[in-house]
């Protein structure tokens, strides 16, 4: 993070940065988690938005219960089930995180949930062991949840996080990684998509054109590494888009999805006539 954008009072942890309306701001540990295949797009976007509700510095007090409306989680989809279902899934699904101190971490992404009688509420609790990561991470990403929003795969939504996590880092511009290790990140599920061939097709481009589409950024991924004939690593690519490829994006968007930049909106208004 850059000294001048740091906010006042910020003492190098996560909790201690400032959230923006619409805005998830995502520990990096959590983004990179082995062993999540068996969550679904909708899982990982409501993940999502009770990082963002829960954000402040209550967050890190465990068996702090939070809550959010039905409503919210809900979101375009019209299926409260659903819902239900994918708490039930980030309940269930243990994870391997690895730690700062380079420590591995197997631990459930969400503690227990309560549901209102009326149904239009749901209270929740992270598991106890994140409570450290929350508490103490010093890196993490900006998500926007509009983007979150547009998503129709888990792979685009995962390679946007990934990408997210570093995009910030104006002297990196790619990252080398292991396929194996790149196909849990993603949440491809075991035994599927077993070539690479298979993977490229159903996941790797289908996300690419998916964070290039929606994303502030523009990404590719390439072979790294062959060992044989066979891929071991990969490399993913990214870089800012221009003004006009934002301009031009945000218009192709409105009516596929009127409010999907509507915050870019204003921000983008006056740039005909400017260069980069």
């Amino acid at each position: 993070m850059d000294e001048a954008t740091l906010p006042k009072g910020y003492d190098g942890t996560t909790l201690s940065a400032f959230q923006r309306r619409g805005e998830v701001i995502k520990p990096v540990e959590l983004i990179e988690v082995r062993g999540g295949e068996r969550m679904t797009l909708l899982a990982r976007r409501i993940y999502n938005q009770l990082l963002a509700n829960a954000f402040g510095p209550n967050m890190a007090d465990e068996g702090r219960m939070f809550k959010i409306t039905m409503a919210e989680l809900r979101g375009n989809n019209p299926s409260s089930q659903r819902v239900i279902e994918a708490l039930g899934v980030l309940r269930r699904t243990d994870v391997t995180v690895i730690l700062t101190n380079g420590d591995v971490l197997s631990v459930q992404l969400l503690g227990p949930t309560i549901r209102s009688r009326c149904g239009r509420y749901v209270s929740y609790e992270f598991h106890s062991s994140l409570i450290p990561i929350l508490r103490d991470s010093q890196i993490f990403a900006r998500l926007e949840m509009e983007i979150l929003h547009g998503f129709t795969t888990k792979y685009g939504m995962a390679l946007y996080e990934i990408i997210s996590k570093r995009v910030r880092l104006k002297h990196v511009l790619f990252n080398d990684f292991d396929i194996d290790e790149f196909r849990d990140y993603l949440g491809v599920p075991k035994g599927a998509l077993a070539s690479f061939g298979a993977l490229r097709v159903k996941a790797l481009e289908p996300a690419v054109e998916e964070v290039n589409l929606l994303a502030p950024f523009s990404c590719r991924i390439d072979v790294a590494e062959r060992l044989g004939r066979k891929v071991t690593r990969l490399r993913v690519t990214w870089w800012d888009k221009t003004k006009d490829e934002l301009k031009a994006q945000w218009q192709a968007q409105r009516e596929r999805q009127f409010d999907l930049f509507e915050d870019e909106k204003e921000a983008l208004t006056g740039l005909d006539g400017l260069s980069d």
